[in-house]
């Protein structure tokens, strides 16, 4: 049986990433039990704000200015520490100086499973790209930090250059945004199970794990 889980994120949302790993948690939780399933999971994309400019724009101005201060932007990370820690997830805010435009990030998710990668190329990726942001503070709207991601996952850096150095992938990634938000979704992560049954936010590995169990049954 293969059950398809299509995942609705954007690359600078923290919870996306704890979401993600969350996931993982729940697709072993139902692998014990089915050992025959597998798994699709489909990357789409969603823009938190899509008035980002294309060079990006300071971190901490951003946060501050959406939050209310230094002081509810401290509360909030260390709410986002505590949650990754649950999940063996590190955060480092205080590395983060550019809050990216994503839609270069998403055209790489977006090619690389256009062209057919492995499931397990495509989860390095997104993966990897998660971690750039909120582990090392890379700026993961920058075409050249984009190609040494992906050729450290085994792409070519090049190609990647000169795909992202281009407008190739942009109106698809942008179409995909749109119809993702045609569906009612306005926050992430949002998972999408079997096409019929949906989790919002990032709930625990269980409850992820009990939506797929009833999608299977």
């Amino acid at each position: 049986m293969k059950v398809t889980i299509d995942i609705v994120s954007d690359l600078v949302c923290p919870w996306c990433f704890i979401g993600k790993h969350r996931l993982q948690q729940a697709l072993l939780q139902v692998g014990r039990k089915h050992p025959g399933v597998r798994f699709q999971r489909n990357w789409l994309p969603f823009f938190l704000n899509p008035d980002t400019p294309p060079e990006g724009e300071p971190y901490g101005a951003f946060l501050e200015a959406k939050f209310g201060g230094a002081k509810p932007v401290a509360r909030l990370q260390q709410s986002v520490t505590e949650a990754g820690a649950e999940s063996g997830l590190e955060f480092n805010f205080e590395r983060i100086t550019t809050r990216p435009n994503t839609l270069r990030a998403h055209r790489l998710v977006h090619r690389a499973q256009s062209i057919g990668h492995s499931p397990a190329e495509v989860e390095a990726l997104v993966e990897s790209l998660f971690a750039a942001h909120f582990q090392r503070g890379e700026d993961i709207g920058d075409v050249a930090t984009l190609a040494d991601i992906a050729a450290a996952c085994g792409d070519r850096r090049e190609t990647v250059r000169s795909y992202l150095a281009s407008d190739a992938g942009a109106q698809q990634v942008m179409a995909l945004a749109g119809q993702v938000g045609d569906l009612g979704v306005s926050g992430v992560p949002f998972f999408i199970i079997q096409r019929r049954l949906t989790v919002a936010g990032a709930p625990a590995g269980e409850l992820l794990a009990a939506t797929i169990l009833q999608a299977i049954s």
